[in-house]
């Protein structure tokens, strides 16, 4: 059971991400009850969420916020979405922008992460956002007073620039897939964020 196999590799996202970070993610992803443990190991602050009844491929029944010290609040995401998330804004955005910006990160901004819809071109194949397993974020709002804009930083030489592609390649080892304005035209103003079964990085 995949319980047994977290006692034995019981994850703690205090601790900054190894190379086997990602993938132990995805196993607390596949049961909810292993996710919620680890939530509460890692200190993460979370709220289940109410479910939404699963209809023709778009709802969930696993998903939680998070809101308190430490972390930025978000929509409701699947657990697993959650626990890459926090590493994420611990270990990846937090630094960056304390090295790059010089300014805490106080607020992420986000496109959410449920939203009942096909992945865009497909023929009829759901996207990762009909289960709340992806979110789209599209900017950053730092302690200063300063805002960091995907649309408007991204190609840029200064810091912001470097910031936002920072944090892009470091979101790489935890997410499955992530889609930045690197890829295509549909992402020029946000970073998609998802735990689904294809990985990606650009």
């Amino acid at each position: 059971m995949l319980t047994d196999l977290d006692g034995y590799l019981p994850l703690d996202l205090r601790k900054p991400p190894g190379a086997f970070t990602g993938w132990r993610i995805r196993i607390a992803a596949s049961e909810p009850e292993v996710c919620y443990a680890t939530l509460v190991r890692s200190d993460i602050p979370a709220e289940q969420s109410p479910r939404r009844l699963v209809r023709d491929g778009c709802g969930y029944d696993d998903a939680v916020a998070l809101s308190g010290e430490g972390l930025t609040a978000t929509p409701p995401m699947r657990c697993g979405l959650a626990l890459a998330y926090a590493a994420w804004e611990r270990h990846v955005v937090a630094p960056a922008a304390d090295r790059l910006l010089g300014s805490p990160v106080v607020a992420i901004r986000t496109l959410g992460a449920f939203s009942c819809r096909d992945i865009a071109g497909s023929a009829g194949r759901r996207s990762q956002h009909a289960t709340a397993n992806a979110v789209d974020v599209v900017g950053f709002d730092l302690k200063d007073g300063r805002s960091v804009s995907v649309a408007g930083d991204w190609t840029g030489d200064d810091a912001k620039g470097r910031f936002l592609r920072d944090v892009r390649d470091g979101a790489c080892g935890l997410f499955s897939a992530v889609l930045s304005p690197d890829r295509d035209a549909a992402h020029r103003d946000h970073l998609h964020l998802d735990l689904g079964p294809f990985s990606v990085c650009r």
